[in-house]
C-alpha cells in the first residue's frame, strides 16, 4: 500500500470568475458556489458564457475552497463551476468513490493546521500536497461500495425522520387548520390568558455551592431542532443556587421556548426543572396540552424570530410572548393530536437509534481505512 500526493493522481479544475451582476434565481446556466458543493443543488443562474472544462455533470467531485473545506458529489443537472471552487478529476489508478471518503479527513487536517486570520482559504498548493494512502484499485472499490452502504442507509434513516415530521404538521393541519400564527382570527385567545409565561436566570458561576446540585437546570444551547420531552439537563444547580435568585420550578409538561440565542427552539419538560435568562417558557393551563403547543410554536420559528427585539441580539420578551395570539381548540381534539405525536415520536426514537448506530458504524471504518 503506498502513499502519494494527490496532485499526482488528480487534475484540478478551478472555477470561472463569473460576475455576479449578471447572477439570476431563475435565467441561464445553473451556477456551482460554495454553498451548493455539499447539497449537490444550485439555486444561482447565470448568463455568462464560460469553457467546456468549467462544466460539472452529475457525479463530479467539488471541493470548496472557501470556510469550511467540503468535498460533495454533485447531483443535479450539469452546472458550471464559480471562483473558489474546484473540481477533482481523478486519473485512471484512483477510484472516485474512494477519493471522496478519503477526502473529509485530509481537509479537516489541513484545517486544524492552519493558521487564518479572517476567513479559511484552501490553497492549490496544499490540495496538491495532501498525501494519499493508495491500495489496490479493487480495494479502493471495495471500501468505497461499504461506505456506501452504510451512507445510503444513514440517508434512508434521515429521509425516515423527515417524513415523519411532515407527517406531523400534515395531521396538525387536518385536525386545526392553518396554523401561521401571523393570520391571527377573532376568536384566538392570547398566550398570557391560557398560560403562564415563565423566565429565569443564572445562579452567580463563582459560588460553587450553587452548583454540582440535584436540581435540573437546563439552557437554550441544550435544545436540538427535534428536541421534544427533556428528562435531564447537562448542569445541575443546588437549593441555594435556585434560592439565590428566585428561580421559578418549571413543572412537568412546561413548553421550553427559547427567547435569544437562538429565538424559536422548543421542548417539554419530562421533569421538574430551572432554566436560564435564555427562555420565555409556557406553563399550560387546564385549556392547553403541551404537546399541541409545542407543535404550534415549532411550526412558528420564523414568526417568532420576527418578534425578536434589541440592537446586539435580537430577544423575545415576556410581553411580547405573552401577546401571541394563537387557536385554542377544544381540549379533547388537542389530546388526541397529542397521542398521535407521542406515537409517532416513539418510532422516530427506534429510527434516531438506528441512525446513531450507522453514523458510528461509518466513523469506524472512516477511522479503520483512512486513520
Amino acid at each position: 500500500m503506498q502513499k502519494v500526493k494527490l496532485g499526482d493522481i488528480c487534475k484540478f479544475q478551478y472555477g470561472f470568475p463569473f460576475d455576479s451582476v449578471r447572477f439570476s434565481v431563475d435565467k441561464g446556466t445553473p451556477l456551482i458556489r460554495i454553498r451548493d458543493v455539499v447539497r449537490g443543488f444550485t439555486e444561482t443562474f447565470t448568463d455568462e458564457k464560460c469553457g467546456e472544462e468549467y462544466i460539472v455533470r452529475e457525479n463530479d467531485l467539488l471541493i470548496g475552497m472557501d470556510g469550511e473545506f467540503n468535498i460533495g458529489r454533485w447531483k443535479s443537472c450539469p452546472a458550471v463551476l464559480n471562483q473558489r471552487v474546484c473540481k477533482l478529476i481523478p486519473k485512471e489508478d484512483i477510484d472516485a468513490d474512494y477519493l471522496y471518503y478519503f477526502m473529509p479527513n485530509a481537509l479537516k487536517e489541513i484545517e486544524n493546521k492552519t493558521p487564518f486570520v479572517t476567513v479559511k482559504h484552501l490553497s492549490a498548493k496544499q490540495l496538491n500536497a495532501i498525501e494519499i494512502i493508495l491500495p489496490s484499485l479493487s480495494e479502493q472499490k471495495a471500501i468505497a461500495e461499504k461506505l456506501d452502504k452504510v451512507s445510503i442507509l444513514i440517508e434512508k434513516r434521515k429521509q425516515q425522520l423527515s417524513l415523519l415530521d411532515i407527517l406531523v404538521k400534515s395531521k396538525f393541519v387536518e385536525m386545526f387548520g392553518d396554523f401561521d400564527l401571523r393570520h391571527t382570527q377573532s376568536n384566538w385567545l392570547q398566550i398570557g390568558k391560557v398560560a403562564t409565561v415563565v423566565g429565569g436566570s443564572t445562579p452567580k458561576t463563582e459560588k460553587t455551592e450553587y452548583w454540582d446540585g440535584d436540581y435540573c437546570w437546563i439552557t437554550p444551547a441544550e435544545l436540538a431542532d427535534d428536541s421534544f420531552i427533556v428528562k435531564d439537563t447537562v448542569r445541575k444547580i443546588t437549593k441555594e443556587g435556585v434560592n439565590s435568585c428566585s428561580l421559578k420550578k418549571l413543572p412537568i409538561d412546561t413548553v421550553l421556548l427559547s427567547s435569544r440565542a437562538p429565538i424559536g427552539k422548543v421542548a417539554i419538560t419530562g421533569v421538574e426543572m430551572y432554566c436560564n435568562q435564555g427562555f420565555k417558557n409556557l406553563i399550560c393551563s387546564e385549556v392547553l396540552n403541551s404537546i399541541y403547543v409545542y407543535c404550534l410554536l415549532k411550526f412558528n420559528t420564523k414568526y417568532l424570530n420576527s418578534l425578536g427585539r434589541g440592537a446586539t441580539f435580537k430577544e423575545i420578551s415576556k410581553s411580547i410572548v405573552e401577546n401571541i395570539s394563537i387557536p385554542v381548540p377544544l381540549m379533547d381534539v388537542q389530546n388526541q393530536f397529542a397521542k398521535f405525536v407521542k406515537q409517532t415520536e416513539k418510532i422516530k426514537v427506534k429510527i434516531k437509534q438506528s441512525l446513531a448506530a450507522l453514523e458510528l458504524l461509518k466513523k469506524s471504518l472512516m477511522q479503520k481505512y483512512f486513520g
